[in-house]
């Protein structure tokens, strides 16, 4: 009995050392497992990194009794970050995990990791443990793959929020206008006429604009008109009448004057001037008289068809029809408005006098962001202007004061465009992505389609992003940078025009991809006036393999 045991035991012990012996071949065969990855040089998208890990194991490396768990690590600067490990076994196993065969057998994982800040310098390495019975063995780690990329993450994602525009004229054109009245089919030009208060008040308005030394005559008219009743030929020639007699009482009327020779016109019947009149009037029948003017446009049938109307013709007669047998007298003058200079100054000593838009143009000549905030404060205050509360949020927003851009935008009452990009930027800001996107895609701005290119990036849809960012305005980074994702190197390179030390580094990353290390060196020395770009490049691996 006792000799039995012991065969018993001596069995068990030669088969674990064979189990043994068959991990530890496999440990030193290790060297003859062939691994691989695409990309071969890790990336960073949309805040992951994603590869394939390709292994090809030799005929006679697996033993059909073992099991190999096999754990895909990234090490980094600060640490390392590990997957559940992928289990294998060999043919004899009677388990459930992916068999490998004695014979020689290529498997093929996708490895998925959250991207860590300083995985910018890493590498993915692969780690295996042969086990069988309850001997394990671990296996020399495999590099798989270098990384990773972050190039996507140079994204400018403070987005896009211009102001709302002033309205602020640097000159300001109006006219200035008296009236001669006449008498039904009379062109006489009535004494009561020329002393009447209509062309009192022209004269004085002349005066005005001779003493003013920011306003300035640019041109004089004489318009001359009848009323629509009668016979359209004998209307024509009444008014051409009207506009001489008119032309001969001009002289009198702006004598001593700076008026100049007026252009004299004469329109005939004043059909236009009969409608305005009628829309603003009392009248009872006034809808049924719009209504046939809208009906029919031949002036013999629009009189006939009104004088059918016998009780409203009578009311027309009254009110409307002596305004209309007329000359206008007319001056067009244009006002120099304050110059930037002025503003400023006017801001300093005497704000009182700026109206909403002079305020709002006023902010756009400062530069001092707190001067801004206070020129934005008072135009709210003074005349609760809605431009003036969104260009504060914005402004908030471009300084990156989110919780008071927030803040400043809830008051805004309109809902338009422009706040709903603005409220895509806030959510952009958040990093709430998919808020962002459906704002920006609602608002339909171009500053909302260049933000929109942004959430493209981060999302890594870089065809996408090129295409919307294509002609995106405001600054060429954005743009350069999705041509360069997208491997659209030339086109990257044309954008850029301007020379900011973050465009520096993007032609720098275009060098480096291109083989010329002559301009990775350039453009990295005047990438490196900013700071964050320097420490940044000392550790990218675009640049891995150049001297910088």
């Amino acid at each position: 009995m006792k000799k039995g045991l012991r065969f018993i035991a001596a069995a068990a012990a030669i088969a674990a050392a064979a189990s043994c012996a068959s991990i530890e071949k496999m440990e030193k065969m290790a060297e003859s497992v062939q691994v691989s990855c695409e990309p071969s040089v890790l990336e960073v998208v949309a805040g992951t990194i994603d590869a394939t890990v390709t292994v090809t194991y030799p005929k006679d490396y697996f033993n059909p009794k073992a099991i190999l768990e096999v754990t895909p690590v990234i090490v980094y600067e600060g640490g390392e970050a590990k997957m559940k490990p992928f289990t294998y076994q060999g043919e004899k196993v009677k388990d459930n995990y992916k068999v490998v065969s004695a014979a020689g057998q290529t498997v093929t994982e996708k490895v998925h990791f959250e991207y860590v800040e300083g995985m910018e310098k890493c590498y993915l390495e692969l780690r295996g443990v042969a086990k069988a019975k309850s001997k394990s063995v671990a296996l020399p780690s495999k590099k798989v793959a270098d990384g990773a990329n972050t190039t996507y993450m140079l994204v400018k994602r403070a987005g896009v929020v211009p102001f709302k525009a002033d309205a602020y004229q640097d000159v300001i054109s109006e006219s200035k206008e008296g009236q001669i009245r006449y008498l039904v089919n009379s062109a006489e030009v009535r004494n009561s006429e020329l002393k009447g208060q209509s062309v009192k008040d022209f004269q004085e308005a002349l005066d005005a604009i001779k003493a003013n030394e920011r306003a300035t005559i640019t041109g004089t008219e004489i318009v001359a008109y009848a009323s629509p009743e009668g016979a359209e030929k004998l209307n024509n020639e009444l008014s051409g009448k009207r506009s001489g007699t008119a032309g001969k009482a001009w002289k009198q009327i702006t004598k001593g004057r700076e008026a100049g020779d007026p252009e004299v016109k004469s329109v005939g019947e004043d059909w236009e001037g009969f409608q305005k009149l009628v829309s603003e009037s009392n009248l009872e029948d006034k809808d049924l008289i719009l209504r046939v003017l809208s009906m029919y446009s031949d002036p013999a049938v629009r009189e006939n068809e009104i004088r059918n109307m016998s009780q409203v013709y009578s009311a027309l007669k009254g009110e409307v029809l002596p305004e209309l047998r007329r000359a206008r007298l007319i001056a067009n003058v244009e006002y120099q408005n304050y110059t930037s200079e002025e503003l400023l100054k006017l801001l300093e000593e005497n704000a009182d006098v700026l109206d909403e838009e002079a305020l709002l143009r006023t902010a756009t000549l400062v530069k001092d962001a707190a001067q801004k905030e206070a020129i934005y404060k008072r135009a709210v205050s003074k005349f609760s202007s809605e431009r003036a509360q969104f260009n504060l949020a914005a402004l908030y927003l471009n300084q990156g004061k989110d919780t008071k851009a927030e803040e400043a935008l809830s008051k805004v009452k309109s809902g338009d465009a422009d706040v709903i990009n603005a409220m895509g930027v806030l959510a952009l800001h958040k990093d709430d992505l998919e808020t962002a996107e459906n704002c920006f895609r609602k608002s339909g701005t171009e500053a909302a389609k260049a933000n929109l290119g942004i959430v493209q990036i981060l999302n890594g849809q870089y065809d996408d992003a090129a295409k919307t960012l294509a002609d995106a305005p405001g600054c060429c980074h954005n743009p350069a940078l999705a041509y360069i994702l997208t491997d659209q190197l030339d086109k990257a390179a044309s954008t850029i025009h301007c020379a900011c030390p973050k465009c520096q580094y993007l032609k720098a990353v275009i060098a480096a991809r291109q083989g010329d290390a002559d301009a990775v060196k350039a453009n990295l020395e005047k990438a490196s006036k900013d700071a964050s770009l320097a420490e940044r490049a000392a550790k990218d691996i675009e640049f891995a393999g150049y001297e910088l």
